[in-house]
């Protein structure tokens, strides 16, 4: 049984398995590798994914969600249609249908993956992004931080490569990550990351749909919601024009009410209108190089991730920097490849029992404290500093405040804030001490963090009192009542990655067998009873089959239906007996 890597990205999402001593990209249905991760709900309840859903996006906004990733680990809920759907439940039907797609491609069960995560995700972001992966059926192996797998796919892929300092700058959707990566050998040792969760390509398009709408004197608030989503679309296509295909120009053209506007976008205009997005990116960039240990000595800086591919960044970068960054090989793929290498590391595949791989941190972890008695707000005291390679295990010894103090309590914390209040809390334990005056009792805090993100800690009193507990999120560890209900209601809508698309291949099925001659009727009738009984099943790997045996038949058969029936008698010399046709 495999186990498949998965970049849940914010625009896209990808699986890699790790096959025949390579990264092996799993097909979807479209028999493309990039799933879009939007989801819709159909007007009967069902459930679709993928393109077929990002295609609704223009005429069901209100029934349709995309870029949801950057509300992962939030209480925020989404709306489509009449139901409310959580962030984390949303990822979950994208990733039920990459499960289902690497199960008839491998075709055996796929219960578990390594998903790769933003650098910068927290506690919270992490959790939630596990709990997808359960409500999907899918056990989580281990998170790796995006940059991380990208450095280990573009280091493992290359074997002429140079030894030497990266920096490895992931550009996407909706997040940008920065890691400072050493590779020696087979050892890729990653010594510090910075990052952006709410930075990528999707602020791009939305300054691209305000100067559409500065320049056509037109109100955004004012648009629908089908309008506003076309605006989008538009501005995210010709961004692309201006990135990829070469263009001078993108052409925007938008029908809002019954007059159309239009825009004409240059690159000189585009990159002017990137700067507010670039300055945000440097500031990333600039974090990064602050560790001075780390980023003495880069030979390289890598561009992965979708949003990388744009000229106009390459050229900020370039003036930025003064040197030219390199374009990895299919950016937008690196990081899927690089979690299918890692799962393949966790299968423990012979080709890849030489590679080692470290990470770091993310962010800091620390214990809540108090300078004097007359301090009110409790500053953070870090156990572990952020970019601390893993597994990483540090102790601290801290004093009773008042005397007579009888206990000593302490809350855990994550992040980079001096004032806890700002810091995401984990946890809180408490021990007691002996009696005495201030500051003459203590208790030994020991914190412990692996490699899959787990945090244990560990408290000690100077009276012997000692208590422990493993830091574990409660949004993801719910109560076996509470994960059966969230099942139960995941699997209580019917899902399928393209539902409104097959209802339109059975129906385009049933009005070509009645254009079609008794042979083929035939042939397509057999393609409709296997489609039908398949569907009574609801069998995935089966359905998907017969969706496939049904959809090659129409094909041909429309095909043929196209072809010039003519044809065939043309060239061949036929003489009509003029008289016969001739007026009478």
């Amino acid at each position: 049984m495999s186990i498949i890597g998965i970049d849940l990205g914010t625009s896209n999402t990808l699986a890699c398995v790790f096959q025949d001593g390579k990264a092996v990209l799993i097909p979807n249905k479209e028999g493309g590798y990039l799933t879009k991760s939007a989801v819709s709900v159909m007007e009967d309840g069902t459930i679709i994914t993928g393109r077929a859903a990002k295609e609704r996006l223009l005429t069901h906004p209100d029934r349709t969600a995309a870029s949801y990733k950057v509300f992962m680990g939030t209480e925020r809920e989404i709306c489509l249609g009449q139901q409310y759907f959580k962030p984390e439940e949303l990822s979950a039907f994208v990733l039920r249908q990459i499960k289902q797609d690497a199960e008839e491609f491998l075709q055996e069960p796929v219960e578990e993956a390594v998903i790769s995560v933003p650098a910068y995700f927290n506690d919270n972001q992490r959790c939630a992004t596990k709990l997808a992966a359960q409500l999907a059926g899918l056990k989580v192996s281990r998170l790796i931080n995006e940059p991380s797998a990208a450095a280990v796919y573009y280091r493992w892929s290359d074997s002429a490569a140079e030894d030497g300092k990266l920096m490895i700058v992931d550009f996407g959707g909706g997040t940008l990550d920065v890691s400072i990566v050493d590779c020696f050998d087979n050892i890729i040792e990653i010594l510090c990351i910075a990052g952006d969760n709410h930075l990528g390509g999707d602020d791009i398009d939305a300054a691209i749909a305000r100067y559409f709408c500065e320049k056509n004197h037109l109100c955004r608030e004012a648009l629908t919601p089908e309008e506003g989503a076309v605006l989008m679309r538009q501005a995210e296509n010709a961004k692309a024009a201006l990135s990829e295909s070469g263009a001078e120009k993108g052409l925007m053209k938008l029908q809002a009410g019954e007059k159309e506007y239009e825009l004409s976008l240059d690159r000189e205009q585009l990159a002017k209108l990137c700067e507010p997005v670039f300055k945000r990116v440097e500031k990333v960039l600039r974090r990064a190089l602050e560790n001075k240990k780390a980023a003495k000595g880069i030979r390289r800086v890598v561009l992965v991730g979708g949003s990388s591919k744009m000229p106009v960044f390459h050229d900020f970068l370039e003036k930025l920097m003064s040197a030219r960054p390199v374009i990895a090989a299919e950016p937008d793929k690196i990081v899927a490849l690089g979690a299918g290498v890692c799962a393949g590391i966790k299968e423990r595949r012979e080709e890849l029992q030489d590679v080692v791989m470290t990470d770091v941190c993310p962010f800091s972890l620390g214990v809540a404290t108090y300078n004097s008695q007359i301090d009110r707000e409790p500053h953070m005291a870090v156990l572990i500093p952020r970019s601390s390679m893993l597994p990483v295990s540090h102790s601290s010894r801290f004093y009773t405040l008042h005397d007579g103090q009888e206990y000593l309590k302490f809350e855990f914390y994550q992040g980079e804030d001096y004032f806890v209040a700002g810091n995401l809390k984990l946890g809180e334990l408490q021990v007691r001490v002996p009696r005495g005056t201030a500051g003459s009792q203590w208790a030994e805090v020991v914190f412990t963090y692996d490699i899959d993100g787990i945090l244990h800690v560990s408290v000690e009193s100077s009276g012997g009192d000692k208590r422990e507990t493993v830091i574990l999120n409660p949004n993801l560890h719910l109560s076996e009542e509470e994960m059966d209900k969230a099942m139960e209601r995941i699997n209580r809508i019917r899902l399928t990655t393209e539902a409104h698309r097959d209802q339109q291949l059975f129906v385009q099925a049933l009005s070509l067998y009645e254009e079609l001659g008794d042979d083929r009727r035939a042939e397509l009738g057999r393609g409709l009873e296997i489609y039908c009984g398949a569907r009574d099943t609801q069998d995935a790997i089966n359905m998907r089959r017969a969706e496939e045996y049904l959809s090659e038949l129409v094909e041909r058969f429309q095909r043929e239906l196209q072809e010039d029936p003519f044809e065939q008698l043309r060239g061949l010399g036929l003489e009509m007996d003029g008289e016969e046709f001739a007026d009478e």
